[in-house]
């Protein structure tokens, strides 16, 4: 999906306020000045809702997380460009959407297509800064760390008997994904490397922060940060990407023991939307892979209660984990010269709509958790909340401008900058978002391979592939299907429209349209195109004229 520039701009003009009055542009110019170039803490969590109590009552306990949005703007309408890691991940760091980049599956490199885009790290290197980083920024496989990266973390000053946790601490749940994966390649060959054969979903142990992969990584961001401010008086931009809250949900007991299961709340929308596309739910493929999860079917009362208490319990986890970086920065004095800004890659079903996971094109999975703090916000400023429509493409531009550098041109987001002294000023029209097929993708996104029907997922395929047969009639096609139907998602203040199109050719009619009325349908549980054509017929215009190969 990319926007074009002469549309851009138009939407620009005519929708955001910060061109309309004088006093606007003095308000956001006071956000960026400073007397020296500002740090950035640039924090990433992996498959995080916004299930924060900051959120409209999310029920996670994440007490640092709280307190930096206390201290900035958060925004309850942020999405991402495509609801899965490395697409999401490659779109923001490029400022590029993801048909721009040709990244729509976690199995390419997003310099495959632009060998020369420069990276939100490459530009603050381009402007003096130290740039590293500790954990999940970039996709796993597609680090750029040659170029966009110019600072290694410093493991050298990692305590000599600290060690790179594995993915289970229980040498029990160890011992299970070895023998789970031995069988599931004594089966299936060379499909099992894609995934399959996984221990627990989850594993609660009474062990401390650094036996898990995150706590590991806050103890290396602490070094790396003292390292750098001891070695160079240069700017810092530091990316501290957490793992969890991503399957497998892991974490210490003493994170578990802050929620009383009895107390967890299971989703009562356990079907997908009435009238809503066959192919836009999948049947939840990647939670199927772990050990004690059913293989088809649906998942137990039980188990889900306790899928969705170690969800939360990992998300308790890494906000300690942020609270320990963020107190570092304190302890070091630069936290009043140092932009922080969080954000996920995307969102998640847990539960909702009848499956387990990311990977749709519905609010469930595109919104996510974005809070910006700066060093200059002030009282009144911190603790806004903004409801204007923004996505993460427009991260790259924001930063750019608040730590005083020149917005590279290739950008295709918007700078929120103004809406960090004003939240509810006039703003985009729409966030866009996309997803192939998700009923025919694997996990990762990536086409079905021949090796997945031979699999237990075969079952599950074949019911969903009759599922789509039976409501798209004569429009069935596999290599259409299975290949080149793009979901394009446009979310307005009123409705999500998703418009499922051949992307060979996105300038053709779609073949299927979802509509959902968020005034009356909020969790979108009714497809309801059929009975607003104007509405469609309008959102449709709007989406093409946004959307080019």
């Amino acid at each position: 999906m990319r926007v074009k520039n002469t549309i851009l701009v138009a939407i620009l003009a005519c929708l955001t306020a910060c061109t309309v009055k004088e006093e606007n542009n003095d308000k956001s110019e006071s956000i960026v000045k400073s007397a020296k170039k500002p740090h950035v803490l640039f924090i990433s969590i992996d498959d995080f809702r916004p299930e924060l109590a900051s959120y409209n009552g999310g029920m996670a306990v994440t007490p640092n997380l709280d307190a930096i949005a206390s201290n900035g703007v958060r925004f309850l309408n942020a999405h991402a460009q495509q609801a899965i890691c490395g697409p999401s991940r490659a779109s923001i760091m490029t400022g590029l959407r993801p048909d721009t980049l040709g990244v729509t599956h976690n199995y390419v490199k997003f310099r495959h297509k632009l060998k020369d885009v420069k990276t939100i790290p490459q530009h603050f290197m381009d402007n003096g800064y130290l740039a590293t980083y500790v954990g999940k920024i970039f996709h796993h496989g597609d680090k750029d760390e040659e170029l966009s990266w110019n600072t290694p973390a410093a493991y050298h000053k990692l305590p000599a008997d600290l060690k790179k946790p594995s993915r289970y601490a229980l040498k029990s749940n160890m011992d299970l994904q070895t023998k789970q994966r031995k069988e599931m390649f004594a089966k299936y060959g060379e499909q099992a490397k894609f995934g399959l054969g996984s221990g627990p979903a989850f594993e609660k142990a009474d062990v401390p922060d650094t036996a898990y992969e995150d706590g590991y990584n806050a103890e290396l961001a602490i070094v790396t940060l003292k390292e750098l401010l001891a070695t160079s008086d240069k700017p810092l931009f530091l990316g501290f990407g957490m793992n969890k809250p991503h399957l497998p949900w892991v974490a210490p007991k003493k994170y578990w023991d802050l929620y009383d299961p009895k107390e967890i709340p299971l989703s009562s929308q356990t079907e997908g939307p009435i009238g809503g596309a066959a192919m836009g739910l999948h049947a939840s493929f990647e939670m199927r892979t772990f050990s004690n999860v059913p293989n088809a079917g649906p998942i137990p009362d039980d188990l889900a209660v306790d899928l969705k208490h170690s969800y939360l319990a990992s998300v308790s986890y890494i906000d300690a984990q942020i609270g320990r970086i963020m107190q570092a920065f304190e302890q070091a004095g630069i936290l009043d010269n140092t932009i922080v800004i969080v954000w996920s890659d995307h969102g998640y079903h847990l539960g909702e709509m009848g499956i387990w996971g990311k990977a749709s094109n519905y609010d469930i999975a595109t919104r996510v958790p974005l809070i910006i703090s700066t060093p200059n916000m002030t009282n009144k400023e911190k603790g806004s909340v903004s409801e204007a429509l923004v996505e993460l493409v427009d991260v790259y531009p924001t930063l750019s401008e608040l730590a005083g550098l020149g917005v590279p041109k290739h950008l295709e987001g918007q700078s929120m900058v103004p809406l960090l002294t004003q939240p509810d000023l006039p703003w985009k029209q729409a966030a866009f978002s996309q997803f192939p097929s998700p009923a025919l993708r694997e996990w990762g996104a990536f086409p079905l391979r021949k090796g997945m029907r031979e699999t237990y997922f075969g079952p599950l395929i074949e019911k969903v592939e009759a599922r789509i047969k039976r409501q798209q009639g004569d429009k069935w096609d596999r290599e259409l299907f299975e290949h080149h139907l793009m979901g394009y998602s446009m979310r307005t203040r009123q409705y999500r429209l998703v418009a499922w199109k051949d992307n060979r050719d996105p300038s053709k009619g779609p073949l299927f349209v979802e509509l959902y009325d968020h005034n009356s349908d909020p969790t979108e549980t009714t497809n309801v195109a059929n009975e607003h054509p104007i509405v469609v017929s309008h959102l449709l215009k709007q989406l093409n004229d946004a959307v080019v190969k």
